[in-house]
């Protein structure tokens, strides 16, 4: 039996393995499902990324008061993403 989590973004839920689990180092998001502390669950989609942001869902889901950095999981989902431009 697989295990299911909750996106953060969307609020569907889905097998782990197909989502993407984040936690907070330096107040900054990373992801990895390795990290120590708490950690947060995300379709590796931009859209989930940004209802997540508009929500603020990772600082209630990481029970995490301030300002929390995105931008690194944004680089890395932008990674993961096709080049649209590629010959």
């Amino acid at each position: 039996m697989t295990s299911e989590r909750t996106c953060v973004g969307c609020r569907t839920r889905a097998p782990a393995e197909l989502l993407l689990r984040v936690a907070i180092q330096g107040g900054s998001l990373r992801p990895g499902r390795n990290l120590p502390g708490r950690g947060a669950w995300l379709h590796p989609d931009l859209g989930c990324l940004n209802q997540a942001e508009r929500r603020s869902a990772f600082g209630r889901a990481l029970r995490h008061t301030g300002p929390i950095d995105t931008a690194g999981i944004r680089s890395h989902l932008e990674g993961l993403a096709p080049d649209r431009f590629a010959l």
